[in-house]
């Protein structure tokens, strides 16, 4: 089984982990001082090495460590079911023990008693336990913050993740370009995992299908901002322009509300939402019917106000919001359909080639169109969709040969 390279190459000692060196020394001061400090927590973004720290932590004193996710253990049972076990009981195999409680943001607060059942647990503690968090700073984590030491890893330096990207590339024996190296570094803003995970892509997918992966990616996270925005922040009349930063139409923009609106809404709000989600949808029928394009004010009205105003009672919660399935990809493959139907109509036009014989030798359009000059540009006659497909599928190679080779 081939593992993925944030597995393949994470760091097996200290001396592999960068970036981090005063953090090291914390965690090294906090186990040999134990248990003057039961607990620590290691506080940072995503990608800065925490998990991996512990790890390290495990094998340079040749400990035992039982690890537990805390999204899995989020109340005072089961923390209590789960973790004061492994905190009482001895290593198996007659050495030292190390608790890791990895993702502590999981646990709930002080209704459910998760994060006071954890401080309890800690006070009765006969090994380290280390937690770590992405922000620690939550209100309901003050009790928890008092009976731990804090050490809080920076995000990394472009310089640090250059150097592990450098390393993993040569020890895989790959190559990349440098402006698509640059883009990775740029994109991970100090996070090695995402570095890593999209050094992976790039490596598997190839270059130009990485770039594009990173164009929907940008486009999804839009979005979800923007729902979270529509649906939990108080109804005003900006809302009307909620979807102007997002790089996507209504029709789109609208299955997406339709896939996340059982996520958010229930009961009377839900029925509310899916009103006027209806309406939205009656006038996208007309404007396509009656090419009415006035109407497009009133599709985003109800796409943004009529959602957000499904109900009064907003709440500031996480929702994990889930791209469309079936409809989207059926929208989504009719679209390019559409653009690469269109080029192909104006390509055989202009190459004197019937539309039919040009869909079948589609495959040949990568060596068919290159270069275009100025003359052929202007008798193609692209729009902005037309052009931006023929970019994006880089299919710009050869056409000043095929035009000369096909043009009567």
């Amino acid at each position: 089984m081939r593992l993925p390279l944030i597995e393949k190459y994470r760091a097996a000692s200290f001396s592999e982990i960068k970036g981090q060196d005063l953090a090291i020394q914390d965690i090294r001061d906090f186990f040999e001082s134990f248990p003057k400090k039961r607990a620590i927590i290691l506080n940072g973004a995503v990608g800065t090495g925490k998990t991996s720290m512990v790890l390290a932590l495990a094998k340079e004193y040749d400990l035992e460590l039982f690890e537990l996710n805390a999204s899995d253990l989020r109340n005072k049972s089961s923390l209590e079911a789960v973790l004061k076990p492994s905190t009482q009981q001895s290593s198996l195999f007659q050495k030292g023990k190390l608790i890791l409680m990895d993702e502590a943001d999981g646990i709930t607060g002080s209704d459910r008693g998760g994060v006071s059942e954890l401080i309890r647990l800690i006070a009765e503690t006969q090994f380290p336990i280390v937690i770590t968090a992405n922000d620690i700073w939550q209100k309901k984590f003050s009790p928890l913050r008092q009976k731990c030491k804090i050490i809080n890893l920076k995000e990394l330096d472009e310089s640090v993740i250059r150097e592990i990207l450098y390393g993993v590339i040569d020890k895989e024996g790959k190559k990349l370009s440098q402006e698509t190296f640059d883009l990775i570094v740029k994109k991970s803003q100090g996070d090695a995992r995402a570095a890593l995970n999209d050094l992976e892509l790039a490596l598997n997918l190839g270059e130009g299908e990485f770039i594009n992966e990173l164009s929907e990616r940008e486009k999804r996270d839009d979005i979800f901002n923007v729902l979270k925005n529509v649906f939990q922040a108080p109804t005003d009349l900006g809302i009307v322009r909620a979807y102007d930063s997002v790089h996507m139409d209504l029709n789109e923009i609208s299955l997406w509300i339709e896939e996340n609106i059982p996520l958010e809404y229930k009961g009377e709000a839900l029925v509310k939402a899916y009103d006027a989600l209806s309406k939205a949808d009656i006038f996208k029928g007309r404007i396509y019917r009656q090419q009415h394009w006035r109407f497009l004010v009133y599709q985003n009205f109800f796409l943004s106000a009529g959602i957000s105003s499904a109900t009064k009672v907003k709440y500031n919660k996480f929702t994990k919001y889930q791209k469309p399935s079936r409809i989207l990809k059926i929208w989504l493959a009719n679209q390019r359909n559409a653009k690469r139907k269109s080029v192909m109509g104006k390509c055989a036009r202009l190459c004197h080639m019937s539309k039919k014989k040009m869909m079948k030798e589609a495959f040949l359009m990568p060596f068919i169109l290159s270069e275009l000059g100025d003359r052929d540009k202007a008798r193609l006659d692209l729009d902005e969709k037309e052009a931006a497909y023929i970019e994006d599928k880089k299919v710009s190679l050869i056409l000043a040969n095929g035009l000369n080779r096909f043009r009567v």
